[in-house]
């Protein structure tokens, strides 16, 4: 089969691509922005890239176009294929129709923890010998990339994202995975874009739970989480197991960055790791009741955990010049800025925390959880806040009105140079800067680094 994927070079559409060329198809796409990693990573594979959306492109003839979520009505080439009345569907359904019907799938959902649970449920299984395949909104170091697939492989680890499919499919990606073994990180109003209120995001997660197979699933959730508690009261129709519970599955810190595992009162084991924050070892010990779904030991999974190297842009070290370390980290929901930074003190103790942050998801650029803010970043010693005011990415509010009480330990930029002259200049030996976006930042990252390096010692 050949497929025309429109939108190829995002995390999910690319991935997606990868998989579609190991199972054998021709893959060609088309993007707005082709350019390298991610058209490196595919060309690599034999994937022809086109940059733009010209109807022309129907020259090619493919067996079906694969629509991705960034195309909208009113793009050329999308018009162009409902004039000519020409085959299409959307990346999630085509990834559930002909790629995961045939899989165990092991779908990670929620709020936050999607990426870096997901990541880890892959290890693991890595680990124990059984070859998974996976799809990861991220990559994590020890997997090397974000997508894989070998047919002969029974497992798939998917990252199953809430937001709606297309422009065509209001319906949640996941509804199209049909897993076996479902993790429920958290939920939490998010993309205030397309979901009026949180009851609204609950029901997609009810549409998840009614797809999961009553007699081989399993949904895993954790206590104390009132939405999803409302999601199961709903219905759940496979084996529930309910973790967090001290008479269930359970941790416990032992400091910063070691944990016990357990089970009711059988203690399983302990991982010592590098990350931090109570939301990794929740992520963990979910990671672990899904392996124990597909048959691996606990202390098995355990083991492996000691070895996990993270995801990238999770509390990724960017370097430290001068003894000032600074941080990349996709934070970008208050929830998970408090959480964020909440690991990173546990971790340092009374050293300075300078957190910088760039509000630009959708949820955010509406303003919809900026009130959330100012507590989410009680942590932090510094705050440097960046919002552009015109374009794409232009705030709907003020940062210096909306975290005006944090007083003189705020700063709101709307330029990038100024911002990191200002970090610059306030940045001492012993910090740590935390720069926290889920987009490029324009480069703030390397651009600080540099910028610190020049200095005077």
């Amino acid at each position: 089969m050949h497929l025309h994927i429109l939108g190829i070079c995002g995390t999910f559409m690319g991935g997606l691509a990868l998989i579609a060329r190991a199972a054998g198809h021709r893959v060609t796409g088309c993007d707005a922005g082709v350019y390298p990693p991610m058209s490196t990573q595919l060309e690599e594979q034999g994937i022809e890239l086109i940059n733009g959306f010209e109807p022309e492109q129907l020259a090619l003839k493919p067996d079906l176009f694969v629509i991705g979520n960034v195309v909208s009505r009113g793009n050329p080439l999308m018009e162009a294929i409902l004039e000519a009345g020409l085959p299409y569907t959307s990346g999630p359904q085509w990834l559930g129709d002909f790629v995961l019907r045939h899989q165990h799938v092991l779908a990670v959902a929620g709020t936050h923890g999607k990426t870096t649970t997901s990541a880890m449920l892959a290890w693991i299984l890595q680990c124990a010998g059984k070859k998974p395949n996976f799809l990861i909104g991220g990559v994590a170091p020890g997997l090397e990339v974000s997508a894989r697939f070998d047919a002969a492989q029974p497992f798939f680890v998917i990252e199953a994202d809430e937001y709606d499919t297309a422009f065509f499919d209001k319906r949640s990606k996941f509804v199209h995975y049909r897993p076996r073994t479902a993790i429920l990180n958290n939920l939490e109003y998010d993309h205030a874009d397309i979901f009026p209120d949180l009851a609204s995001i609950e029901t997609q997660f009810h549409h998840l739970l009614r797809t999961v197979p009553r007699r081989s699933g399993l949904v895993i959730t954790p206590a104390q989480d009132e939405a999803l508690a409302r999601v199961i009261e709903r219905g759940c129709w496979a084996q529930h197991t309910l973790i967090n519970t001290l008479d269930g599955w359970h941790t416990r810190a032992r400091d910063a960055v070691s944990f016990e595992i357990s089970k009711g009162a059988q203690p399983l084991g302990v991982i010592d790791w590098t990350h931090t924050g109570a939301h990794n070892q929740h992520n963990a010990l979910a990671a672990i009741v899904a392996a124990h779904h597909v048959g691996v030991a606990p202390q098995e999974s355990i083991a492996a955990l000691c070895n996990f190297s993270g995801v990238k842009r999770r509390m990724e070290v960017r370097g430290t010049i001068r003894d000032i370390t600074i941080y990349d980290d996709f934070a970008h929901h208050p929830t998970a800025i408090a959480t964020t930074l909440a690991g990173l003190r546990a971790q340092i103790g009374a050293q300075r925390i300078l957190a910088v942050l760039e509000p630009r998801s959708n949820t955010m650029k509406l303003g919809t959880m900026a009130a959330r803010l100012p507590s989410a970043l009680t942590e932090a010693n510094l705050v440097f806040c960046y919002g552009q005011r015109e374009g794409k990415q232009a705030l709907g509010w003020e940062p210096a009105e909306v975290l005006a009480s944090l007083g003189a330990r705020m700063q709101a930029h709307h330029d990038i140079e100024p911002l990191i002259q200002a970090i610059k200049r306030a940045a001492q030996p012993g910090d740590h800067i935390v720069i926290m976006s889920n987009g490029g930042f324009a480069g703030v990252h390397g651009r600080l680094l540099e910028a610190l390096a020049a200095s005077p010692a």
